[in-house]
């Protein structure tokens, strides 16, 4: 049985939205809280695309993000109805989540300048904080001719944004995303950055 590559990609966009505590020091300077704040978020959208609310997904994605999506999609309403459809056609495919976890630093940026400030870091005006998490989602995948399960680690990383001082969270999925998409979103990102790596590799025994 071969597993048709828009249903893993669909996977993807969901387990990519919850992973365990981060444990490991983040790259960039924040104050104490930013990025566990945004991890706590992230974990808690997951909790709920788990639970079936893929609305979640949406009502929660960076709003010029979410703008750009629905016009990829044609509409938004496709969107919702792309994802609302997610579960089903995992179920359909033999396919479960097994286990998703933290694989990495969590990069964190100052972004999006304001008007120019003279008495800011070259007078500009940083007003968010971004926080790029590496994942790794384990997936279960049951072949029709096959008694032993296929392993799938699908890498990726979770994008959280907030106003400084808010903590009020909302993200990109790191799936769909490249540098060029991010920099038109956040002008004051680095033009070398590099994001977390994005692959899917069978586990073997």
């Amino acid at each position: 049985m071969t597993i048709p590559a828009r249903v893993i990609a669909c996977i993807v966009v969901t387990a990519a939205t919850a992973f365990a505590q981060v444990n490991v020091a983040p790259q960039g300077n924040a104050p104490a809280g930013v990025v566990d704040s945004a991890v706590k978020a992230v974990k808690e959208l997951g909790r709920q695309v788990e639970l079936g609310n893929n609305q979640a997904a949406i009502d929660s994605m960076y709003p010029q993000w979410k703008d750009r999506m629905a016009i990829r999609h044609g509409s938004l309403a496709e969107l919702e109805r792309r994802l609302d459809g997610i579960a089903e056609e995992m179920n359909r495919n033999g396919i479960s989540i097994l286990s998703v976890k933290v694989n990495g630093v969590p990069r964190v940026y100052e972004v999006w300048p304001g008007k120019a400030d003279e008495e800011a870091e070259g007078g500009i005006n940083y007003t968010k904080w971004l926080v790029m998490v590496p994942t790794v989602t384990r997936l279960r995948i049951m072949l029709r001719d096959d008694p032993e399960p296929l392993l799938i680690d699908s890498h990726s990383f979770q994008v959280a944004i907030s106003d400084k001082g808010e903590n009020n969270w909302t993200f990109i999925n790191g799936s769909d995303i490249t540098v060029p998409d991010l920099r038109s979103l956040f002008i004051t990102l680095p033009q070398n950055m590099k994001l977390p790596e994005v692959k899917r590799e069978q586990v073997k025994d």
